[in-house]
């Protein structure tokens, strides 16, 4: 047990390190999926045959293949092939951001087709164009109703982060697999790294939740 501790203190900071680049790499992620989320969202609901169809390509592909392969398929191939030469953790931020949007539309999607129908048909009647209604009545509303799945969605992106480590990312996983694999120490070392995950995955739904609370309208979000 006084090997285990002694681990677990020796590691810490080094772990604690990488907690941060976890942090960076989830957000990172999230923002761009919640950008493409919100254009994915708005062609499934009011776009035209074509742009519905090349959405759901889009949202089957990316929730069908494994995060691991996707990771691979990029950055050692599809990367590689056009020539683009960017850090492990840059595309790490890029590929999960781009399969969380796949997830994050179906959100921002069921949000928006829970908003009654009149609302839209009451911006036109005032003058506004489709881009503005949509913009300006049904996002905010709908992005309001999705905190709490986007909540779930940050708690996945989090546990996928740590496949990170495949691509040299130098985050939790990574760093706990590099001191374990020097020092034999692997359950004290994994078992602190879950912890760690424990710890961002609490913080993160709990600031989420407070988020929805201040943004809700009584008698109108429940």
């Amino acid at each position: 047990m006084t090997e285990y501790l002694i681990a677990i203190r020796d590691a810490l900071p080094y772990l604690l390190q990488g907690a941060l680049v976890t942090i960076a790499l989830v957000l990172g992620a999230l923002l761009l999926g919640l950008i493409l989320g919100v254009f994915l969202a708005v062609g499934q609901v009011y776009g035209n045959k074509a742009v519905r169809a090349v959405v759901g390509l889009y949202v089957w592909f990316f929730r069908g293949v494994p995060l691991l392969v996707l990771l691979f398929l990029f950055y050692f191939g599809l990367f590689t092939l056009l020539g683009i030469n960017i850090s492990a953790f840059t595309a790490a931020v890029i590929i999960l951001g781009l399969i969380s949007a796949a997830y994050q539309s179906q959100i921002f999607r069921a949000g928006i087709l829970s908003l009654p129908e009149g609302q839209f048909k009451a911006a036109r009647a005032l003058g506004m164009s489709d881009a503005r209604a949509v913009l300006f009545v049904i996002l905010p509303q709908a992005l309001r109703l999705s905190i709490p799945g986007w909540s779930n969605e940050y708690s996945i992106v989090l546990k996928d982060s740590a496949v990170a480590y495949a691509l040299g990312v130098a985050e939790v996983m990574a760093r706990a697999h590099f001191v374990a694999s020097r020092t034999y120490q692997h359950l004290p070392l994994y078992f602190t790294a879950g912890v760690i995950f424990l710890i961002l995955t609490y913080l993160g739904t709990k600031s989420l939740r407070l988020l929805e609370e201040k943004v809700r309208i009584p008698g109108y979000s429940r």
